[in-house]
């Protein structure tokens, strides 16, 4: 799958370099391209941002060099049999889950993130490209305010990546799709000794019993509030 992330914060991405999602990129299963917005301004300065109408805190980012980049991204697509979405992180979006990125990793093979940054982005587009032939998605990964768009783009590729064929090595290791998510974890030491008291793992855990075990892990699943 490939991921095209749009961002003023080029820099803040070097978790996508680190552990499960490193190895991926080396096997081909996943490619991440990461797109300076300013590289797309047209003025001097690069500056991809002004002021809002109507007055206010903050700066809104600039229609134009938004649609500059998108359209550099997709302008190989229009004839493409690619399946591909483009993401747009927004507070006001649909609230992503773990349905939704099972769902990405088998329905697209393009996800296009434009991450949003300071008070938004010009609402217009959102008009341009609802209106074109591309399927544009305002999405949000809680019910909170971030500063921007980039801590939301790396959670939507390791969440999605992880659903990816030969990703996680073998389709049980999903947690998801073996017990259920929050199921409890222990290792070594059996006994941990800590000021005096001891914390002992569960015995059934050391048992062998298999049954037991799948058993006791299905009880211990951790409840949604």
């Amino acid at each position: 799958m490939l991921f095209d992330i749009i961002t003023i914060f080029p820099e803040a991405f070097s978790y996508l370099n680190e552990s499960i999602l490193k190895r991926a990129r080396k096997k081909g299963l996943v490619k991440i391209r990461i797109h300076n917005l300013r590289n797309f301004a047209k003025n001097k300065r690069r500056k991809v941002d002004d002021k809002p109408y109507g007055g206010g805190p903050g700066m809104v980012l600039k229609i134009e060099p938004l649609i500059k980049a998108i359209e550099f991204l997709t302008k190989k697509l229009k004839h493409s049999k690619t399946k591909n979405l483009i993401v747009l992180f927004t507070p006001a979006g649909k609230q992503f889950d773990g349905k939704m990125a099972a769902g990405f990793a088998k329905k697209y093979e393009h996800l296009i993130f434009v991450c949003g940054h300071y008070e938004g982005i010009d609402e217009r587009l959102k008009k341009v490209f609802h209106a074109s032939s591309f399927k544009l998605q305002e999405l949000s990964v809680g019910p909170y305010v971030l500063g921007g768009g980039e801590l939301p783009a790396m959670v939507l590729i390791d969440a999605v990546s992880r659903h990816l064929p030969g990703v996680l090595g073998k389709s049980e290791s999903l947690e998801e799709k073996r017990l259920g998510v929050g199921v409890p974890s222990y290792t070594r030491p059996e006994i941990f000794i800590h000021k005096g008291k001891k914390y002992q793992a569960p015995k059934v855990l050391l048992s062998g019993n298999h049954a037991a075990i799948t058993k006791w892990r299905i009880n211990h699943q951790q409840k949604k509030d």
